[in-house]
């Protein structure tokens, strides 16, 4: 279900007799409302031998119904009365002058979201389409993997059982974890699944707590002997650096947390005392904050962590997060280091293929950035070296890392399908664009501030997809 295929499979015709009734088109046609792909091209064939007429009289029938229900909606009785009317009316299709088919009235009219709730719930009521659980996503969501809701939807709480089953035995099945977290993790338990799936925690229950203290008492040695050394003056550059970046970063009401920026600086310090060979490079600042903010969720009920009171939190528990969070991100730079030991090479060549990429899955795109003298490092540097953090928001950032952890090589193989399928989501507002100034402010400040659930993941399927196409066709990906 991930994997949206470029092309339909064919599809055998419905040859019908000719009928005089809606209702006896519907019944002959029954089998031709399965939910999937082919609907729209099934009806279309439908539509040749349907009565234009019985269509037309059917189709006025139910805007007048519609009408009247935007205008009663607020009153719940003058509701409940509309609500029957639309389900006596015949909802099945309209053929419109256009002869294109819609398969609801919400399709060809706007409406208010309590509308198309109403109208959808009479809508399976009276068509023949099977019932689905699944709810509709919801973009901009305070929750970093659910829609807003009260209480979870039966999917999600079906979805948060199986991963408390999967993580209730003595030896955690980490594929099986993998595959599960692919969609996405529900926020109860992203904590211990990231430090799982990160390879922080080990599968089996009984050595976790003792792996817990002793990494965290590992890691608070390093602090006292190294933290000190910040002051010292071969250390006093990456230190000043730390300093700067860190007011940098996003969310802004997070970051001007003193103890925040406390916290971030012994990590990041620490980290680059560690790993000289690339030291601290601008950039992997960022990479603390989806581990930090996850686990700060581990300890509190709130919705927005951005605006919670970190200094709140009790000390020791303020030290697990902060050794936690060392740990989990020594592991996610372990396979992406080359981008940023010197030069960055790791990002320079991930940036080429990139180019090499969207030439392939979309040349027109590629050829429009070309003609303006646009660079791909003019824009995907900061995609690579950032791994999409400034470009989408931070519970979005949260979202795509669930998949990252899931896939093999995530952070450093994967991400690059991700990042051709987000320069492709946005090819025609680029090949709108043609001024050089104006198409390179546009790809740095790309309009995702009200993303979420839904565009990510219709994002990370594209990505999949263009993975499963292009991966293992080393002839079709390189010139």
């Amino acid at each position: 279900s991930l994997i949206k295929p470029g092309s339909k499979p064919p599809t055998t015709p419905v040859k019908l007799k000719k009928v005089s009734t809606f209702q006896e088109f519907e019944s002959n046609t029954s089998d031709a409302w399965d939910l999937g792909d082919d609907d729209d091209e099934l009806l279309a064939i439908a539509a040749e031998n349907l009565n234009t007429d019985v269509v037309m009289e059917t189709a006025h029938k139910v805007i007048q119904n519609h009408s009247k229900l935007q205008e009663q909606h607020k009153f719940q009785e003058e509701h409940l009365q509309e609500e029957k009317q639309v389900e006596s009316a015949e909802l099945t299709s309209i053929a419109c002058g256009d002869n294109r088919l819609v398969k609801s009235v919400s399709e060809g009219h706007t409406s208010s979201s309590s509308d198309n709730a109403s109208e959808n719930s009479s809508m399976q009521r009276s068509q023949s389409l099977p019932q689905t659980s699944t709810p509709p996503l919801v973009s901009g969501m305070a929750d970093y993997n659910t829609s807003v809701t009260p209480a979870l939807t039966e999917r999600e709480a079906s979805r948060l059982d199986k991963f408390k089953q999967l993580l209730a035995g003595p030896n955690t099945n980490l594929e099986e974890l993998r595959k599960l977290s692919w969609s996405g993790i529900p926020k109860r338990v992203r904590p211990i699944a990231w430090k799982l799936l990160s390879g922080y925690l080990p599968a089996n229950v009984d050595r976790r707590e003792s792996t817990l203290k002793r990494k965290r008492k590992e890691y608070f040695a390093f602090v006292e002997q190294y933290y000190d050394s910040r002051n010292d003056e071969n250390h006093q550059d990456t230190y000043r650096q730390i300093h700067i970046d860190i007011p940098r970063m996003s969310p802004e009401v997070l970051r001007l947390q003193p103890k925040v920026t406390e916290i971030f600086e012994r990590i990041l310090f620490i980290w680059a005392i560690r790993h000289p060979a690339s030291g601290y490079v601008q950039g992997i600042n960022d990479l603390v904050t989806p581990f930090f903010v996850v686990f700060v969720c581990e300890y509190i009920e709130e919705e927005e962590v951005e605006n919670f009171d970190v200094s709140s939190l009790p000390e020791e528990v303020l030290q697990d997060i902060e050794a936690d969070s060392y740990w989990c991100m020594s592991k996610l730079l372990d396979g992406i280091q080359d981008n940023y030991t010197f030069a960055q090479p790791g990002i320079q060549k991930k940036v080429k293929m990139l180019e090499e990429l969207v030439s392939r899955i979309d040349e027109q795109v590629h050829r429009h950035l070309d003609q303006h003298e646009v660079k791909y490092l003019q824009f995907a540097f900061r995609w690579m070296n950032n791994l999409l953090m400034r470009e989408v928001p931070l519970r979005c950032t949260i979202r795509l890392w669930d998949t990252y952890q899931s896939e093999p090589e995530g952070f450093s193989h994967f991400h690059l399908y991700v990042c051709a399928a987000f320069l492709v989501r946005w090819r025609k507002e680029i090949l709108e664009e043609k001024d050089f100034q104006e198409l390179l402010i546009f790809l740095q400040n790309l309009p995702t501030v009200h993303w979420g659930n839904e565009e990510v993941s219709v994002l990370l399927a594209e990505a999949y997809r263009l993975k499963f196409a292009f991966a293992d066709a080393p002839n079709h990906y390189k010139k």
